[in-house]
């Protein structure tokens, strides 16, 4: 089956390299971006924060869509979507109250130092997990 590029230019790249690579740095970005938006003290280093954000949700959101369409059998592909969607939603909704909680409680350090640390425990998990 040919791969398709799902987002340019890092879609692109995943159909030449290996996908799990692509996402594993994407991991390691949002880890990066997480603790400069934890110490961030000005515009300039939240705006890096953001940047650095939105660079890993341009490398891993299409790509975990593939990697789905991937490994999923054919005569079971939509289930597999609805199952990955359904598991996602459920996690950003816990994600998103846990972060609140957080960030109401002790502020916007421990609100993106746990995404840092949920983020690398996700890194080692997929790492584990996935099949090279």
């Amino acid at each position: 089956m040919e791969r398709l590029a799902h987002t340019y230019p890092l879609g692109a790249l995943s159909d030449q390299i290996d996908r799990k690579l692509i996402l594993a740095i994407g991991f390691g970005t949002l880890i990066v971006s997480d603790i400069v938006l934890a110490v961030a003290s000005n515009l300039l280093a939240v705006m890096a924060g953001v940047a650095l954000w939105g660079l890993h949700m341009g490398m891993t959101q299409g790509l975990l869509a593939a990697l789905v369409a991937d490994e999923a059998p054919i005569n079971l592909r939509a289930t597999s979507f609805g199952v990955f969607n359904f598991v996602s939603g459920i996690a950003l909704l816990l994600a998103s109250l846990i972060a609140g909680a957080l960030w109401e409680m002790i502020g916007p350090y421990a609100t993106f130092t746990a995404g840092a640390a949920f983020t690398a425990i996700g890194l080692v998990g997929t790492a584990v997990a996935l099949p090279r």
